[in-house]
């Protein structure tokens, strides 16, 4: 069965690459706005099923799969820096804290409309960060498009302590959870590695 990326995230597209599946990319036109008041878990589950209605008018067939990621430090919602300044307060909250990183999944199919919403909650600890080290990290640029304004999988990870639980959520893609959400529509990577 097809399989279709409703995203323009290039770490979700390398994630998914992982899996051994083909796929095709198709980006999603959808506001990401976070909605105040809504419980992180919802928050994601919504946005990303948001993203795979937006693309399943436009194939015939297959498995659409989308996500959507936060940042949550003391119940509150960090998405994307609007600036090099929010990404700058960003870091300062997360400094020397823990904090939990939510991503939703949706998984729907064509034709049958069937779908599947789930998330994945991961707790990641920083380590204290000075001034000047989260200046020199926000001029590089690598924040301002990433929830909470850090890359685990980039020069954010010297910032990170320790993490609890599935590292590629806190990338942007549960690699686990969605293979189990797969098998349900019948797409299983082990079953096609072995099979190609």
């Amino acid at each position: 069965m097809p399989v279709y990326l409703a995203s323009s995230s290039p770490r979700r597209r390398m994630l998914l690459e992982q899996l051994g599946l083909p796929f095709t990319v198709v980006v999603p036109r959808v506001q990401e706005e976070v909605e105040e008041g809504l419980p992180p878990h919802h928050l994601v589950e919504m946005l990303a099923l948001r993203k795979a209605k937006a693309v399943a008018p436009s194939i015939p067939r297959g498995v659409v799969v989308a996500a959507d990621t936060v940042v949550v430090w003391e119940r509150k919602i960090l998405g994307k820096p609007a600036d090099a300044r929010e990404a700058g307060e960003m870091l300062s909250l997360l400094s020397g804290n823990e904090h939990e990183v939510f991503t939703g999944v949706a998984v729907m199919e064509k034709p049958s409309g069937r779908r599947v919403v789930t998330h994945e909650r991961t707790l990641v600890k920083f380590r204290p960060l000075s001034k000047e080290e989260i200046d020199k990290y926000v001029a590089t640029g690598e924040p301002l498009d990433k929830a909470g304004a850090y890359a685990a999988q980039g020069l954010g990870a010297i910032f990170i302590a320790g993490i609890k639980g599935c590292y590629f959520n806190v990338v942007g893609l549960p690699l686990a959870r969605l293979a189990l959400v797969l098998k349900e529509f019948g797409v299983d990577p082990l079953e096609y590695v072995q099979n190609n």
